[in-house]
């Protein structure tokens, strides 16, 4: 059979469809007939019917710039998207350091508590920390304070000239991230576990604090925690460590005496803060926790809630202090 014979047979069979399926006879392309059997028919035809079929509506037809996928253009404009203005005027209210306030009890208590981390982050003490920039901020009870602590360390290890920081939502169960600060909940940490779809950028939240980067908790996932305590969670800490070395990371995790997963988190971290809260949490309660993360080298505590401290005795002098 010629070509032409093929592209003939092939038209019959397209109009017959076009009957059958009682296509309106104006919508078929100039000269063709069921008994019009040229090629020329057969080609008008078929665009004719083409164009119909593929129609789409107007917002469907916009096409991404050259050399750029709309998914890509949808994905850079989201990353674009994901930022927030942290009111530094409420956080002042509430007790946090901010940076249009660097002078202030709160501002000088961080700065003593950071010193030592960094040190230990950047290898300036001697030798450098293993995971030294993985530092989970961690309390043996809830309501012990460790969210304001870790919040207020990231800010002031922002205010840094040589560092910067990513603060992470650890606390799955209970993220503090959208109320405080009017973060956006995913994707985030839990994402990073469970989609292959996202990356770090996706997931990553910029601030009007120009080094410091938040990382949200991400979308509730039934399996929370026992995502925190997987090796995949193990697999991302280290390429966190490894891919920001010279970047902070600042872990709000949950109480260890509460959970599992903080006490499998704490063996993977460089560095700890440990919340104790004054007048409140027992001497055996933070027993207990140190007991849990003896697999950490470095561990801090620090006391909060304190009614004064030697800080505060001599504020009227430190505060002169222009160092962040």
């Amino acid at each position: 059979m010629s070509v032409i014979e093929q592209a003939a047979k092939r038209l019959e069979e397209l109009q017959r469809a076009g009957a059958e399926a009682g296509v309106d006879p104006e919508l078929r392309a100039p000269g063709t007939h069921p008994d019009n059997s040229s090629p020329e028919a057969l080609v008008l035809a078929m665009d004719a019917r083409t164009a119909t079929s593929h129609a789409k509506p107007a917002h469907a037809l916009h096409r991404a710039p050259s050399g750029e996928s709309s998914a890509n253009r949808e994905r850079a404009d989201e990353r674009d998207a994901r930022r927030v203005d942290l009111d530094f005027t409420q956080l002042a209210l509430r007790g946090f350091v901010t940076p249009n306030a660097p002078k202030s009890q709160i501002a000088d208590e961080f700065r003593v508590l950071k010193r030592p981390i960094i040190r230990n982050a950047l290898g300036q003490a001697g030798a450098r920390v293993r995971n030294g920039n993985l530092v989970m901020v961690t309390s043996a009870l809830p309501g012990e304070g460790k969210t304001f602590t870790s919040l207020n360390l990231a800010l002031s290890i922002a205010m840094e000239v040589d560092s910067t920081v990513l603060l992470v939502d650890g606390d799955v169960a209970h993220p503090t991230f959208p109320q405080v600060l009017g973060a956006p909940h995913a994707p985030g940490l839990l994402d990073l576990l469970t989609r292959d779809d996202i990356d770090f950028a996706d997931a990553m939240v910029r601030t009007n604090v120009e080094k410091l980067t938040l990382l949200p908790a991400g979308a509730r996932h039934r399996r929370s925690t026992e995502l925190l305590a997987s090796e995949q969670m193990a697999s991302l800490l280290r390429e966190l460590a490894s891919r920001y070395a010279d970047r902070i990371i600042v872990f709000d995790s949950p109480p260890l005496l509460a959970t599992t997963e903080a006490r499998v988190l704490a063996s993977l971290m460089g560095q700890i803060v440990m919340v104790v809260a004054a007048d409140s949490t027992s001497q055996h309660a933070v027993a207990q926790a140190l007991a849990t993360i003896e697999s950490c080298n470095v561990v801090l505590m620090t006391l909060n809630k304190a009614r004064r401290t030697d800080v505060g005795t001599y504020y009227g002098y430190y505060g002169d202090d222009e160092a962040p």
